[in-house]
């Protein structure tokens, strides 16, 4: 186990337990808002060949230069 988890989990460890309650919380709202971002970034990525036919067109040259 790295260094820096070890710390983490002692500093942790020393808290009372409501304050672990909290960190326990705090820890699953980062987990699920990064599970969240990495849904936007794929479907992003998805979609963006469909997109790049609609946007890359003669008409809308004019624009890329802007």
């Amino acid at each position: 186990m790295p260094a820096h988890t070890q710390a983490l989990i002692e500093k942790i460890e020393a808290l009372p337990a409501e304050r672990i309650a909290e960190v326990e919380d705090f820890v699953d709202f980062i987990w699920l808002r990064e599970q969240e971002r990495a849904l936007t970034r794929s479907a992003s990525d998805a979609s963006a060949p469909a997109f790049a036919a609609i946007w890359n067109n003669p008409d809308d040259d004019a624009y890329d230069a802007l």
